[in-house]
């Protein structure tokens, strides 16, 4: 196409009349007679060829060998901890249920753990999705009804009955619904800067949630660089430095590939200051790195490279945390067809976070390296959300959070989709509403029965093994000889003994998931109460729990100094 053609195709578009949102509407409400809404509620029977470990193992490939382990370690524990990771294999679910052929710019990865508070440009704090690396041209049905079977699987997971948990589900529709029929009402520019702020949060929750809710908001804002720069690193000859966690956090010399890191770096940061604009160059500009780690983060993300640079800027309470990390191609990416396919899945990722969270990242950028995507962000700026952890969050409030979690998608979907045929579709009764949560019934089953399988794979195939085995064995050899014939201290005479001093060990440390771990320590020692023999004693025998980095509680035996 010449230049004078592309100039008037584009001058068609702004001066071709729209419909209005009365026909958009009906437009949407038309599509019912096509896609009625109870089919929603449908999931088709697994193929007798779905395997979902091969899937598993096939995003294995091509993530970090030594971290995959680490990955099915976080899905086995819960079936809802089995489904963040397990992006992919819905995907290949939902290729078969029915959609409306309305597209927005997907999540691809929706789930309730996937929405939470960030700070915006204005500092202010909001609510919104903050997780892209899935993100791609999609139906919108996709995105919320895996968001609704989080919901629900998440809702069993702190303990709710099942009434409760498709409740939880059901109220991610009617959130959607209610808000998007608002969104589709309102001019494009109002939508375009809406915000879900604290006062509305707040709103949500029952009176007796509010407490936790504000401490919550205050948590996220004091989760700032200087909060990472006091958690995350050690003073070091006066430089702070980047505390190492085997294997979560590790400060590594080399790539993978074998080079020099601080020689990749220069390349990596040349590339990603090309894609920020001008005035954010600027301002990175005036940063100087300290230090690199490489670093495990999520749950399907875990294997994908990740790295955390610390910058400081005018001063040490002056510090700049980014976080590079790999982007893969989208798991829509094989069923959904986009111009990002071809190009930077970390642009691909940043283009989709703009489109549709709102107010993102000041330093959020891509860059490529040795064929390899990247996106760049800040690794924590006033982030924070619901703890969805049993004894943290009752079932009945995480209920009233389910409808957040609703707006939040609406307001994603209205940013980069067409609310007023989405809405029109969706109408105004609570027909989607229970369709979706008949569906997120269905799916939760077929979720814990993955899951199921996921422990098979580790309990009887070592490729699959999500569980770490590390052994170390220690010894002293002691001999003692007196110079005179008699006895000294028992055994030791002049005909001397390796009896008195001498101790062999073994220890073996078992993770089975990144908070838990046993250990077992066997010691061959000198007997208490004999002079010519050693004994076998078990010495440690504890199993050790770490919630977070800064608390480890362990219970068994164990030999106090």
């Amino acid at each position: 196409m010449t230049r004078k053609a592309t100039s008037r195709a584009i001058l068609a578009h702004f001066t071709t009349p729209q419909l209005s949102i009365a026909q958009r509407f009906a437009a949407g409400k038309a599509l019912r007679e096509q896609f009625p809404r109870e089919a929603h509620s449908w999931l088709p029977p697994a193929p007798y060829d779905r395997d979902p470990i091969a899937v598993l193992k096939a995003q294995a490939t091509t993530r970090l060998k030594q971290l995959v382990p680490v990955r099915h370690a976080r899905m086995q524990e819960s079936p809802f901890a089995f489904l963040r990771g397990a992006a992919a294999i819905m995907a290949g679910d939902l290729v078969a249920t029915p959609h409306s052929g309305l597209m927005v710019q997907a999540c691809g990865d929706m789930h309730v753990a996937n929405i939470g508070l960030y700070a915006s440009a204005e500092r202010n704090l909001v609510l919104a999705i903050n997780d892209f690396d899935e993100t791609h041209l999609g139906p919108w049905e996709w995105d919320l009804k895996r968001l609704a079977a989080s919901a629900l699987v998440a809702a069993e997971y702190l303990g709710a009955d099942a009434a409760r948990q498709r409740e939880a589900a059901r109220m991610i529709a009617t959130g959607y619904r209610t808000k998007l029929r608002e969104y589709g009402k309102m001019g494009f520019m109002r939508v375009w800067y809406d915000h879900i702020e604290q006062a509305s949060v707040l709103d949500a929750f029952s009176v007796d949630a509010h407490r936790r809710v504000k401490a919550t908001f205050a948590k996220a804002r004091g989760r700032n660089h200087l909060q990472v720069l006091g958690k995350m690193t050690d003073l070091v000859d006066d430089q702070h430095r980047i505390r190492e966690l085997h294997p979560f956090v590790i400060r590594e010399t080399h790539t993978e590939d074998g080079e020099a890191v601080y020689e990749v770096l220069g390349e990596l940061l040349e590339a990603y200051l090309a894609s920020l604009p001008e005035d954010r160059r600027i301002l990175l500009r005036r940063y100087r790195v300290v230090d690199v780690a490489r670093k495990v983060v999520g749950v399907g993300s875990v294997g994908t490279r990740c790295w955390v640079i610390l910058l400081t800027g005018a001063d040490d309470d002056d510090p700049l945390f980014l976080q590079v990390k790999e982007a893969q191609p989208s798991v829509l990416a094989p069923y959904f067809t986009s111009e990002d396919d071809s190009g930077n899945q970390g642009r691909r990722v940043v283009r989709g976070q703009r489109m549709i969270q709102g107010s993102p990242d000041i330093f959020l950028g891509w860059c490529d390296l040795r064929g390899r995507h990247f996106y760049v962000r800040q690794l924590r700026d006033m982030k924070g959300g619901i703890d969805i952890t049993p004894g943290m969050v009752k079932p009945r409030h995480f209920v009233e959070y389910c409808q957040l979690c609703g707006w939040a998608l609406a307001l994603a979907h209205a940013k980069s989709g067409d609310a007023a045929q989405i809405a029109g579709y969706l109408g105004k009764s609570e027909v989607m509403d229970e369709a979706i949560a008949d569906f997120a019934v269905a799916y939760g089953q077929r979720t814990r029965e993955d899951h199921a399988l996921l422990l098979a794979a580790i309990a009887v195939s070592a490729p699959a093994s999500a569980v770490d085995y590390s052994t170390a064995v220690f010894g002293t050899l002691g001999y003692a000889r007196s110079d005179h014939p008699f006895a000294y201290q028992r055994s030791i005479d002049d005909n001397g003994t390796f009896l008195r001093d001498s101790v062999l060990g073994a220890q073996l440390d078992i993770r089975v998931s990144p908070e838990w771990s046993a250990t077992l320590q066997g010691r061959l020692a000198p007997a208490n109460f004999t002079d010519d023999r050693l004994d076998a004693t078990l010495a440690w025998a504890f199993v050790s729990w770490r919630p977070s980095n800064d608390w480890q509680l362990r219970a068994g035996k164990l030999r106090i100094p």
